[in-house]
């Protein structure tokens, strides 16, 4: 008899996942065994025995199948293995910003657009700001050519979610990930080239080869002492 719902009238908590064991209550399975093998169309209730015999569980893996298939397995490693699997390609897409003002120049421009591109290529949206002080209110075309340089040089590789906006001395623009992009994992660090040589010190050579033994000065010779007097 399949054991009862701990708390009468509320749904079963195993209702959206796997039926296991008792839950299972067609009365005939086709069933996979522990190795992969397939063993056929069985009675649950045999399906059921060969599983405890076994120290494992009986699973359903395919519901909507006729009969439906069950495989004989470790439900708590299973779930483990997916789990698992669910985390490694779930992905948290964040909001970076990317500050600069109307007439920041060219060099620094192309160093924050270089920042913002590794950024959608991670996966993470991108929130470009300009900020604008005093008399820069009077030039906002400075601010809108700046944007549709960022768009022209994320095209490729992005989309915008919110177009330019304006508020109070702020000009934001929001880009996205283009469909289709994976991201890209963050590089890991490298070791020196020189696999951690120590720095020359003077018995090292640069490269990290002994340096060459360089013989010492030889001692100076004290003069002799004077000849006695006659």
């Amino acid at each position: 008899m399949p054991p009862r719902p701990r708390f009468p009238g509320k749904p079963d908590p195993r209702k959206d996942e796997h039926r296991i064991n008792d839950w299972i209550r067609v009365p005939v399975v086709r069933l996979v065994g522990a190795d992969g093998s397939m063993v056929g169309e069985v009675p649950t209730e045999q399906a059921k025995r060969m599983a405890r015999e076994a120290g494992l569980d009986l699973v359903e893996v395919a519901a909507d199948a006729k009969p439906p298939v069950c495989k004989i397995m470790d439900y708590g490693k299973f779930k483990f293995a997916e789990k698992k699997k669910q985390k490694k390609k779930h992905h948290v897409a964040e909001l970076k910003e990317v500050r600069m003002r109307p007439r920041t120049d060219n060099h620094d421009f192309e160093t924050k657009l270089r920042h913002a591109r590794e950024f959608l290529e991670e996966g993470h949206k991108v929130l470009f700001t300009i900020f604008f002080r005093g008399r820069e209110m009077a030039h906002k075309e400075l601010g809108k050519s700046r944007m549709e340089q960022i768009k022209k040089g994320t095209e490729d590789i992005a989309k915008v979610e919110h177009d330019l906006s304006m508020t109070g001395p702020r000009m934001q623009i929001t880009l996205m990930p283009k469909p289709g992009v994976k991201p890209k994992p963050k590089p890991a660090a490298t070791p020196p080239a020189d696999g951690g040589a120590p720095p020359p010190d003077g018995t090292h050579a640069p490269d990290g080869t002994p340096a060459p033994v360089v013989p010492a000065p030889p001692a100076p010779v004290p003069p002799a002492p004077p000849a006695p007097a006659t």
